[in-house]
């Protein structure tokens, strides 16, 4: 995840009410077409709980459902990509490839001088309030759901059509 702090999502009185990460990527990213999940959990230390995992959805409606949970609630959502490994070699392969790009960011981050590489990491208070949302999302409804699962299901290795 590019930004470990959570993204700031507005409520009525522009308090934070919950926090949603995710990863930044570009548009033309492969991963953008994997199957997402969301992982809801207690957003401080005073509420303790499991976490609670849901989907796979496709990308903007995982999106818009951590957004419309976490506006009315103190809750953070993960919204990350579910990679639909098929053999224990590409369960290995994408572990390392996630132990290695932690490693070069810790590099990166110990090679940053005092001010730093500031593209990567944007501080909350830089954000204009034009950059913010007006509000989260509107969540999809079942059907759209519902169809989503089916595209998603015809994108999965093996799958037929």
């Amino acid at each position: 995840m590019s930004n470990p702090d959570p993204a700031r999502v507005r409520g009525q009185e522009d308090e934070r009410v919950g926090a949603l990460v995710t990863l930044d990527l570009p548009d033309d990213s492969p991963m953008l077409d994997l199957p997402w999940i969301i992982t809801f959990g207690p957003l401080g230390d005073v509420d303790e709980w499991e976490p609670v995992v849901c989907g796979p959805y496709e990308r903007p409606h995982a999106l818009a459902l951590a957004e419309a949970v976490v506006a009315e609630e103190q809750f953070i959502a993960v919204v990350e990509p579910l990679v639909p490994a098929v053999s224990v070699e590409q369960i290995r392969g994408e572990i390392a490839a996630a132990q290695l790009a932690a490693e070069d960011e810790a590099v990166e981050v110990d090679q940053a001088d005092l001010y730093g590489d500031f593209e990567d990491v944007v501080d909350e208070e830089l954000v204009t309030e034009a950059d913010q949302p007006a509000g989260p999302l509107p969540a999809p409804s079942e059907a759209e759901l519902r169809a989503g699962f089916r595209r998603l299901a015809a994108r999965l290795p093996g799958a037929t059509t």
